[in-house]
């Protein structure tokens, strides 16, 4: 069943025509220009001019390569991506170099150093940057002092290194590097179209340049969440208090010509299941006029950018707070839009609609339309193309506006390696190149660490061990094409191991472009996600604790034998850290308790608790080599029929230790004593 609500009446079409009218002119663009690009979030619906490209350089690893004769990719896992280079001219380091009019936008590294890197433009001997690596990125060097431009994520208890800020030239970038720069590096840059004119930075800041930077900073350090545009002329709030009820749908419907700026959303939920159930079975569709399929299909909560539930974070385009989330993507429409909340549950829903409207600010037959899907696996590869795995496939003219990237890794360790890889208007070897999914995101060494930037989030992670939850918005580096655009990220993992990826593409295409991604089945929207059962070392581990649970193998330890050449192995906890593993019993009795451990230089101290009891004193496991131990008694415990609890607690560490607090565990036996 569907329930209809008009929200707007139709406005005059006169403006349209008026408008269609005018010839495009040519862009000079000025810095202040450049730098409002950062928020601009309306420009991303531009189709853009013949000739626009946005491209990266980074260091991935040149060993990738395509045979044109074979037709075949060669080598297409190369993984040593640190240290790619254009080539080494005496002492120093190519590692970019573009022809202009253009911009560089973003630089990355995972481990930027004190060796300088420079950036020569427009053919000059001469240095506009001429800085150690390292400084580009604590917001404290000018002209990067900006610090919400440039920043650690160390300082926000991850790792990785960025600075978002345009450098233009009119004819030409080089960068390079000196001895010692580090490891690992993305630059992002346009190539603008012929014609374009646009400042050469110098270096030097004017005061309305520094402004305009300022001005962006405080935006990014206050006010995410609200529309960067300020209020819009004709501007319109549409607020709707909304029930769907279980296998319903109700549908809201706009006249234009106008454009959406905002979409929020509220939703009460009884608790962390039944939201995490209700944001992925209850989904947006958005139809824009006369086209056959939606354009929008996203479960809500990828929508706003979070998944599993609710994960609060702010982002430049989409964000969730305590109050709900937000959508800033600027949605433009000649005609109607639908926009339908369907509910694929069991149970009804109720929750509050905002939808901001304002009229087309230029003809829409300049803008492309907003789109946004959701999908766990499409569009499967040649196996000369593994690892790659389809975020977004497209034909038409647009522009590639980022992703956000819910993986599920339940085995744990390490889920991506993964370089992205962009292929615009039917490319062989893509225009951009990773070095990593990590990076991509812009954090580095899969740190399982929370951050928010306004174009890159980590929402959740449960030390790559379950679920995470990535972002990376590209604004002012969203990629156009003319003809397509496949966006891939590498996936070294197949499904049948437990790793599964689910991506939410948002991207604008032109009215005549195709959108190959179909709808979902329901059944794969959100109970895939279930942890399995954790075991390591032959013991059943209940629920998932801090750090890492595995078995590891010990036939290389020579000092000591472990019963199957194994243990369970506990790494990544911290003091008042606890684990906790199965005790099953089949007889109710008495029963004297002992475990048999293994030390180490970099053990911990713990103490041992049955049925949350505590019992023995606390066992020091340091020990300069590793060995496994005697019998340790833990007590004699009257436990009756079933599964009872062992618990592990980490309390400290030897002070000769090497204070990583490992656990590990080769041998419980339970012993019925005599009655």
């Amino acid at each position: 069943m569907q329930r209809r609500i008009v929200l707007i009446a139709s406005v005059t079409l006169a403006l349209t025509a008026m408008m269609g009218n005018r010839a495009p002119a040519q862009q000079i663009l000025t810095y202040p220009d450049l730098v409002h690009r950062m928020i601009d979030l309306e420009h991303l619906a531009t189709l853009p001019p013949k000739g626009e490209t946005v491209k990266q350089w980074a260091s991935w690893d040149r060993g990738s390569q395509y045979d044109a004769l074979a037709e075949k990719y060669v080598n297409w896992a190369a993984n040593g991506d640190g240290n790619g280079l254009i080539r080494k001219e005496g002492d120093r380091e190519v590692m970019a170099e573009m022809e202009g009019p253009g911009c560089l936008w973003r630089v990355w590294s995972a481990l930027p150093e004190k060796g300088h890197v420079k950036i020569y433009l427009d053919g000059s001997d001469t240095p506009v940057i001429d800085m150690p690596f390292a400084d580009w990125f604590d917001g404290k060097h000018a002209p990067f002092d900006y610090p919400l431009l440039s920043y650690r994520l160390e300082d926000l208890g991850c790792r990785g290194q960025n600075l978002y800020f345009p450098i233009p030239y009119r004819k030409s970038c080089k960068i390079v590097a000196e001895g010692g720069w580090g490891r690992y590096y993305h630059f992002n840059y346009t190539t603008f179209a012929p014609g374009t004119t646009v400042p050469a930075f110098t270096g030097q800041l004017s005061t309305e340049d520094a402004a305009a930077l300022r001005r962006v900073n405080d935006y990014f350090a206050a006010n995410q969440g609200t529309d960067p545009a300020g209020a819009r002329d004709g501007e319109k709030t549409h607020t709707e208090r909304v029930q769907v009820g279980a296998g319903e749908a109700v549908v809201m419907e706009l006249s234009g010509p106008r454009a959406i700026t905002a979409i929020r959303g509220r939703m009460k939920t009884a608790d962390r299941d039944d939201e995490m159930a209700a944001l992925r079975r209850l989904v947006l569709r958005i139809t824009w006029d006369d086209q056959s399929r939606p354009a929008v299909w996203c479960p809500v909560g990828d929508f706003f950018g979070t998944a599993p539930g609710k994960n609060l974070y702010k982002s430049l385009p989409v964000g969730i707070t305590e109050d709900g989330g937000y959508a800033l993507w600027y949605m433009p429409f000649a005609k109607r839009a639908k926009l339908e909340l369907v509910n694929f549950d069991t149970k009804a829903r109720q929750l509050e609609v905002e939808i901001v409207t304002a009229p087309l600010a230029r003809p829409m037959d300049e803008l492309g339309y907003f789109h946004c899907k959701w999908h766990r696996d499409v569009f499967p590869l040649t196996k000369d193309r593994w690892p790659d795995w389809t975020m977004i496939r497209t034909e038409g003219r647009g522009r590639f506006c980022g992703v956000m990237l819910h993986v599920f890794n339940a085995p744990g360790g390490w889920w991506g390696e993964g370089d992205e890889k962009f292929f615009v208007d039917g490319e062989k070897y893509p225009s951009t190149f990773g070095t990593g999914s990590e990076d991509y995101f812009g954090y580095a060494w899969g740190h399982p660490g929370l951050f928010e930037r306004p174009y890159h989030c980590q929402t959740m992670t449960q030390n790559n061990r379950g679920h995470q939850s990535l972002i990376r918005w590209h604004i002012s580096d969203a990629v156009p094409f003319g003809k397509s655009f496949e966006g891939c990220i590498e996936k070294y993992f197949p499904n049948d191991r437990g790793t599964l990826f689910a991506c939410t593409a948002c991207w604008y295409l032109a009215g005549d472009g195709t959108d190959p991604h179909v709808a979902v089945a329901t059944d794969q929207l959100d109970g895939y996600y279930r942890m399995p059962p954790l075991t390591a070392g032959g013991l059943r581990v209940l629920g998932h604790p801090k750090g890492e649970v595995k078995t590891q193998p010990m036939e290389h330890f020579p000092k000591g034998t472990w019963k199957d050449n194994d243990h369970l192995w506990w790494t990544g906890g911290k003091p008042g850290d606890k684990l906790e593993i199965v005790l099953p019993v089949k007889k109710t009795g008495p029963y004297l308790l002992s475990v048999v451990l293994t030390k180490a230089r970099d053990y911990g101290i713990v103490q041992f608790h049955v049925d949350d009891k505590k019992v023995g004193e606390p066992v020091d496991l340091y020990n300069p080599d590793v060995i496994n131990t005697d019998p340790i008694p833990l007590g004699t415990h009257h436990l009756e029929t079933g599964d009872h609890k062992l618990t592990v607690e980490i309390t400290g560490a030897n002070p000769e230790a090497v204070k990583a607090y490992m656990f590990g565990l080769d041998v419980v036996t339970l012993n019925l004593e005599r009655q």
